[in-house]
């Protein structure tokens, strides 16, 4: 069984322009995610997906295998799966290129013991949320499951409604998803869902379909993307904190 972890790196960015190449203490934050990623035991191989040949330079020069795809696709699975179309693999983990410190053990999790292969089937990191402030960010993913963590739906907004109890967690979607080549086929030739449409979140699209999408809940999850200068300044404290240990 071969594992392919696919890491999306475009260079356009509204908040933060050229953001795969920002300087890191040192060194680009791509080549800063390629080390964690690399560090995960369940992958056999790693590339990077990119439409910039800045990126593809960038990656040439610190030995990061990279694919060129169309500067077309809309999203990060898009790209994935033209991805798929040159390298195969049984199941391709999507990693985000703006999370430098990224823990390997959650990315292990995306790769399930048994992986279908006769249905479309994808998997997607979930956790619990520690505050209310992280509830109530529309930036968050909420999800609800169903008994065997099978996803049933999500929502910026927080779900379900405390109207009767409030003995329950929520839980959010972290952007660590998997996919059998089956599912990134369907997703690549489909449109848009209702519910898609109306939320704003393209995951959505396997609900919508009655898709496979299998939760794997992880207890600790410290994720932290850089989207904005702020961001990354942070993130540049936390990684000189770290080299310094």
């Amino acid at each position: 069984m071969k594992i392919a972890g696919v890491i999306p790196a475009r260079y356009a960015s509204t908040r933060l322009p050229g953001k795969p190449l920002v300087d890191i203490c040192g060194k680009p934050m791509l080549a800063w995610v390629y080390e964690q990623v690399k560090k995960a035991k369940k992958l056999d191989e790693v590339y990077v997906a990119t439409d910039d040949v800045r990126i593809e330079d960038m990656c040439r020069e610190y030995g990061i295998p990279a694919v060129m795809t169309s500067p077309t696709h809309p999203t990060g699975a898009n790209r994935l799966w033209e991805v798929s179309e040159k390298v195969a693999a049984d199941f391709y983990v999507q990693l985000n290129g703006d999370e430098p410190l990224l823990d390997p053990e959650v990315i292990d999790a995306a790769v399930p013991e048994e992986i279908l292969t006769e249905e479309e089937f994808g998997t997607n990191i979930i956790t619990t949320m520690k505050s209310p402030s992280e509830v109530l960010d529309a930036a968050n993913i909420k999800v609800i499951f169903d008994d065997r963590l099978r996803a049933l739906y999500m929502s910026r907004t927080p779900i379900p409604y405390p109207f009767k109890s409030i003995a329950f967690e929520y839980y959010k979607h972290v952007g660590i998803l998997g996919y059998n080549k089956k599912m990134l086929d369907f997703y690549n030739q489909s449109k848009p869902g209702r519910w898609e449409q109306i939320e704003g979140i393209d995951t959505m699209r396997f609900i919508d379909y009655g898709k496979i999408l299998q939760f794997i809940m992880v207890e600790e999850c410290h994720t932290l993307s850089v989207d904005t200068p702020k961001d990354l300044e942070r993130v540049r404290q936390m990684m000189a904190q770290k080299l310094h240990r």
